[in-house]
């Protein structure tokens, strides 16, 4: 597909990359010629340097003709108006980065008003991201599929877990729970798991199940921890104020550490029952006086990385149950892995996957609707769910009789509503959603699990 990415920043240059090398035809557009030259010289895309929102530009980016403009600018309003423009010159889809909270009620109007196809907050995003593990604090990661029916979560195998050196046939056996471990990252390695494969320490293993048989396998094996009452957040960020909208109504008790003054009494405001203290979270001092020793969960969300990695490895060594990072910059998340920081959150990789996940979706046959991708294992595995229509050419054949790819698993069947962990005599019907976890990160319908 023809697909124009409007702003070159962080996430911008993500999202042109990632596209690119799925093989779309990427321009970028954007008016600091530093970053339209650093991007030359790292993507195989093409970059026009501009206002988006000067027809001109837009014209000799040949945005008339675009299958898909995103507007990913740091201003919400160049990102509207400019995807406003391009729908009107003849741009076929448009998405647009909105992150103001301002417009957080407006969305909805935003997006039908202006005609966008999506309106995506990175911020909101990763707020939920952040909420969903606070609410299931035994997971590193956790993701709702099938209408909320399906978790996949993620979590970390140590030394005192009885799964150490079983394999996952005599898991399956000795628990008898409906579930499937789907992936497993091990060292640098990723694995999409044979039966025989036995768990190791230190193993972070994805499991699919219903939150019910996800409570109750990690309640047997000793994994579930006691759930989250009390929260400490470095930074008063846009990440921050939507967390904290998200965590309203489930009795945690919250405190933002925040050392711009300004930002405390603007987040004070919006935010009247939540403890807002000024003052520097780098403060070893003023943490420990602010009851950081007994928190059950620290979230490091401040604009630098390195004080985030460094904030959260201190809680580490303090036993914090629950300690979450954000890190923007891709080198810095290799660090945070290193450095045994296990909860980490990427805005922009997470708007980088909603986007490729839209962009999937255009490009889906008429045998199946992709409704959702989800990155997990630092991005080297997907999960996708697709919704089976009538017209695919696979329905209705034994699984065993399929030659499904070595690189792939079907987790999991929802059909009317039922959870099926799938066996050899199962088969995929009209109207399953079907989750499907991957290393291949080409696959865009459901017939792409059978090897050509």
């Amino acid at each position: 597909m023809k697909i124009v990415v409007i702003g070159g920043g962080k996430v911008g240059r993500k999202i042109s990359e990632e596209l690119s090398q799925d093989m779309h035809d990427v321009t970028v557009i954007d008016q600091n010629m530093d970053v339209i030259n650093k991007i030359n010289s790292f993507q195989d895309v093409a970059c026009f340097n501009g206002n988006a929102i000067d027809y001109e530009v837009q014209k000799e980016a040949g945005i008339d003709s675009a299958d898909l403009v995103i507007g990913c600018t740091s201003s919400d309003e160049i990102n509207m108006f400019s995807c406003l423009f391009a729908k009107k010159f003849g741009a076929k889809n448009t998405i647009a980065r909105v992150r103001n909270p301002l417009y957080y009620n407006q969305l909805n109007h935003i997006k039908n008003d202006l005609g966008l196809s999506m309106v995506i907050n990175p911020e909101f995003v990763a707020a939920n991201e952040i909420s969903r593990i606070i609410r299931f604090p035994s997971a590193l990661k956790v993701e709702t599929f099938a209408k909320g029916k399906i978790e996949l979560l993620e979590f970390k195998i140590y030394q005192s877990s009885p799964l150490v050196g079983k394999n996952l046939n005599e898991i399956r056996n000795e628990y008898k729970i409906k579930f499937l471990i789907c992936a497993i990252q091990r060292k640098d390695a990723v694995i999409i798991p044979k039966g025989n494969i036995e768990l190791e320490v230190g193993d972070k293993i994805s499991i699919a199940a219903s939150h019910e048989d996800l409570e109750l396998f990690l309640k047997r094996i000793g994994g579930l921890k006691r759930k989250i009452k009390t929260v400490m957040i470095i930074g008063a960020s846009k990440i921050t104020y939507y967390l904290c909208k998200s965590l309203e109504g489930i009795n945690i008790k919250i405190k933002i550490i925040e050392k711009d003054i300004e930002s405390c009494r603007q987040i004070g405001e919006l935010l009247p029952n939540v403890d807002v203290i000024h003052g520097d979270g780098t403060d070893i001092q003023l943490l420990e006086e602010e009851g950081f020793d007994d928190v059950d969960a620290f979230i490091s969300l401040t604009g630098i990385d390195e004080e985030n990695i460094i904030l959260s490895m201190l809680a580490n060594g303090k036993n914090i149950p629950k300690v979450v990072t954000k890190v923007s910059n891709t080198t810095f998340k290799d660090l945070a892995n290193n450095f045994q920081l296990d909860t980490v959150v990427s805005p922009k990789d997470l708007t980088s996957a909603i986007i490729l996940r839209y962009v999937k979706a255009m490009n889906n046959s008429y045998g199946s609707k992709l409704n959702y991708l989800y990155r997990i294992v630092n991005n080297r595995i997907e999960v996708l769910e697709f919704t089976v229509s009538r017209e695919c050419k696979i329905i209705n054949t034994p699984l065993k009789d399929m030659k499904i790819r070595d690189d792939l698993l079907i987790a999991c069947i929802v059909r009317q509503g039922t959870l099926i962990i799938p066996q050899g005599n199962d088969t995929i019907q009209e109207g399953d959603n079907i989750i499907i976890v991957t290393s291949n990160l080409n696959i865009s319908e459901i017939t792409d699990i059978v090897s050509k």
